[in-house]
């Protein structure tokens, strides 16, 4: 590969991926297991490990809290300087090393056996002696680190944290977490904001709305009464079409009469809409996740019918 910058980056990322496509081809039972053993604990999740895996294990902390499992990070060394104290007895250890060799490890071993507390390991080699003291082994483990020393935790840190998440995914749907038990998390956040409320609760309901033999100007004009970005093209009550504030630029830039042209020469028929007891959650994914985003949506009843406009704005409003 052509050693530019860009290329660089390109086979840096496409060396992680593959350690992830690795590890994903090979993975066994052990992510449930792990799973299993948390869920048959009653006490906390407490995550550990040195340098670089530290750092992830924090990540994986702050994961695992937002979905509302209790978790706590310790660090290996200062364990032995008073952190003990945040155990309780059956809490589980989540234990995180690439070489799983990492002595401070080996020694809270006898410690955690004190506390009844099972050990899960994500270890980046599973043949060391810590992948045996362990109660459930995660393999972590790497063909090679991306960058071009094979040194730097890369490709290691990446699948370390990646395993993480899917062992929060996998806690999720064994425990049935729902939106209202993660949105209770985030109360003070946009994403529990998102899920907490719904569209019904700061949509639009006084809503510029024409027929389809009306005019591009008489489209203007109910844009400017009510500037929310869009007019809704309705038919007995029934949404049927929108045009939006860029519809009609497009159309005046293309020398459209606006005085004589239909409403229905430019409208887009049956627009994305969504309905009014959807969390915002929903709304928000219905505008961003798609080739080509849009700002405001419909919002209509089963039968269709509008009852209202929500715009992007609207949603991160919420958060503000």
């Amino acid at each position: 590969m052509n050693e530019t910058p860009a290329n660089i980056a390109k086979e840096t990322l496409l060396n992680e991926a593959e350690a992830l496509r690795d590890a994903a081809l090979r993975i066994g039972s052990s992510v449930e297991k792990a799973a299993r053993i948390i869920i048959a604990s009653e006490g906390k999740i407490v995550i550990t490990g040195l340098g670089k895996s530290g750092i992830v294990a924090e990540k994986i902390v702050s994961t695992l809290r937002s979905f509302g499992f209790p978790a706590v990070f310790i660090h290996a060394t200062e364990a032995f300087h008073g952190d003990m104290g945040v155990y309780g007895s059956g809490d589980v250890t989540i234990m995180l090393s690439k070489s799983g060799t990492t002595p401070e490890l080996f020694s809270l071993i006898p410690m955690l056996r004190r506390l009844d507390s099972p050990v899960i390991g994500i270890l980046g080699n599973t043949t060391t002696g810590l992948a045996k003291e362990v109660d459930c082994v995660i393999d972590a483990s790497v063909k090679r680190e991306a960058d071009m020393l094979n040194i730097a935790p890369t490709s290691s840190s990446t699948l370390a944290m990646a395993m993480g998440d899917a062992l929060a995914v996998t806690l999720v749907r064994i425990s049935g977490l729902t939106r209202e038990d993660f949105a209770a998390c985030h109360p003070g956040g946009q994403l529990g904001k998102n899920l907490e409320r719904t569209v019904e609760n700061v949509m639009h309901r006084d809503v510029p709305a024409l027929t389809a033999e009306k005019t591009l100007k008489d489209a203007v004009v109910a844009l400017s009464y009510r500037p929310l970005g869009a007019v809704c093209i309705v038919e007995n009550d029934r949404l049927c079409g929108i045009i939006t504030d860029g519809d009609v630029r497009r159309a005046i830039q293309k020398n459209i009469d606006i005085n004589t042209a239909k409403v229905a020469d430019i409208m887009n028929i049956g627009p994305v809409s969504v309905s009014a007891d959807a969390p915002l959650n929903t709304a928000l994914e219905l505008m961003e996740n798609r080739p080509s985003q849009i700002s405001v949506l419909p919002v209509v009843s089963e039968k269709q019918k509008l009852l209202g406009l929500i715009r992007l704005h609207d949603i991160y409003q919420v958060g503000d």
